[in-house]
């Protein structure tokens, strides 16, 4: 008779329980955790993470530079005094090429490797910056916006990917967290030196080989990289016989219908919580509570974005001691009540101005990017563990759409409703950031702790156990050493194995 995968079934929802301290969850089982910077081939692929790590750059650069540009004086004048749709076509051309790149993203990232698609957005980003920074006009401006983001939208879709499926399963929530967190960097870094990553992909004796250099410092008889090995396969395995490759298996399944949920959820919410007033239309909205000095707003945006970068490179490191699920409650909730304060200070500042209340507004806005930058670098890692292997460059792609065309939105209808209704238009935002706060208690799904490979079990019920599958196979071929399986779930979860 035929091997059937070893099944999970589930009495009740899993929960993550927390390894010992200096230990990490892997295929069922409890490891010690690697001091990586003692390891030489584990500190060389960590510095092409951090390359990685920084393609998110340009993001930032561009949503600072764009609130940068509308405070200068010599730049109004250069294009005449854009305002209403042309100015809101000046900021969101950048997510049009965005959405434009999106078309191609999952293809690329699948056929040619993650690598090839880094490497394709940084040139054309490149290409991007020259014609930019060389603009003589309006035209020419937007075109090069719209070039940069077909560039970065490539780029975007495949370095989080590739960071993943190459970190080593201790680090990897960090680094990948570390990848969302970079956007507040604001310096474009990354665009040429992606040289020296790898792509494990159909070349199993060479994967092996690429795991065990980086990870155990090519060790070709470490017990964990044998289990890590195994597991991959398994898990890619798993998809390859499920035939779950196709954008329409994203709603075949209730799995995968939450997962294609969530992602679509975090990806609007991470534009449509108020936050692209500041990161694109900050003159307007101080203009609105009378502080019209252009060196203001200057200084507060580069005090934001300090505060962001701080912020969010500190919690990249806590993201398994927060957890996902109270990471993104606590940002959406904060994010809510600073909104509404904000909203009310400039509502009442609209009928009785008062320059206590324009220093108000300021504080309130800082409080609001603490709030909100609380859960920013989280959303590419989420998006990337609850995936499985065959959806999971469509599945980020999706993703990346989302955020663009919200993005887009926003860059756009902003600018005109700002024009038209000044603080009013905030009361979209409160009431949407309310709708934000039922959407998140009911559907993100904890899974800290979780290696990538095995968060299934949340979200199918009938999950291939690749924990049991690689532990089987090390079994058979003599490698694992006699060790029990580690408790990785609670909360009165039973978890049945059906082996053939």
């Amino acid at each position: 008779m035929p091997f059937r995968p070893p099944r999970l079934r589930h009495s009740q929802a899993l929960v993550p329980v927390k390894p010992e301290k200096g230990h990490f969850f892997f295929a069922g089982r409890s490891f010690h955790r690697v001091p990586w910077w003692k390891r030489n081939h584990m500190r060389t692929l960590y510095i092409y993470i951090v390359v990685l790590i920084l393609t998110n750059t340009a993001n930032g650069f561009d949503g600072s530079m764009m609130n940068g540009l509308q405070t200068l004086t010599y730049w109004q004048e250069y294009f005449d005094h854009p305002r209403g749709s042309i100015l809101g076509l000046f900021n969101a051309s950048m997510s049009l090429g965005s959405l434009c790149g999106l078309f191609f993203n999952p293809y690329i990232i699948d056929w040619f490797g993650r690598k090839s698609g880094i490497i394709a957005g940084c040139l054309i980003m490149l290409l991007a910056v020259g014609l930019q920074t060389g603009a003589q006009n309006f035209g020419m401006f937007v075109a090069a916006r719209l070039t940069l983001g077909f560039g970065d939208t490539i780029v975007l879709g495949s370095a989080p990917l590739l960071i993943a499926e190459i970190s080593h399963p201790q680090d990897r929530a960090v680094l990948v967290t570390l990848s969302g967190a970079s956007y507040h960097s604001g310096a474009f870094i990354a665009s040429w030196v992606t040289y020296g990553t790898l792509k494990i992909k159909d070349k199993h004796d060479k994967a092996l080989r690429v795991l065990a250099k980086y990870h155990v410092e090519g060790d070709m008889e470490d017990e964990f990289i044998h289990l890590e090995y195994a597991e991959i396969k398994a898990a890619i395995e798993a998809d390859r016989q499920s035939g779950q490759t196709r954008w329409v298996d994203f709603l075949r399944t209730k799995g995968n219908r939450k997962r294609i949920g969530i992602i679509t959820a975090i990806g609007f919410f991470s534009q449509w919580s108020g936050n692209g007033l500041i990161s694109y239309y900050l003159k307007q909205v101080m203009d609105n509570v009378g502080i019209t000095n252009a060196q203001t707003p200057l200084g507060i945006n580069a005090g934001m974005k300090s505060q962001a970068l701080i912020e969010n490179l500190t919690l990249s490191f806590y993201i398994d001691k927060f957890g996902r699920r109270p990471i993104y409650l606590v940002s959406t909730i904060g994010t809510l009540v600073t909104f509404t304060i904000w909203t009310i200070i400039s509502a009442r500042y609209a009928i009785e101005p008062s320059k206590g209340l324009g220093y108000g507004f300021v504080a309130m806005i800082f409080f609001y990017g603490l709030c909100y930058d609380f859960k920013s670098g989280l959303m590419a890692n989420y998006t990337t563990e609850i995936l499985p292997y065959g959806l999971r460059a469509k599945g980020f792609t999706w993703l990346n759409f989302c955020v663009c065309a919200a993005r887009f939105f926003n860059q756009y209808i902003n600018a005109i409703a700002l024009e038209a209704l000044a603080w009013k238009y905030y009361l979209v935002y409160c009431v949407f950031l309310s709708f934000e706060v039922i959407v998140v208690y009911f559907l993100i799904v904890e899974t800290r702790y979780t290696p990538m490979e095995e968060i299934a079990k949340y979200f199918d019920g009938d999950a291939v156990d690749v924990a049991e599958v690689a532990n089987a196979e090390l079994k058979v071929k003599g490698i694992s050493s006699h060790v029990e399986m580690a408790d990785t779930t609670k909360n009165g979860a039973v978890n049945e194995r059906e082996v053939a």
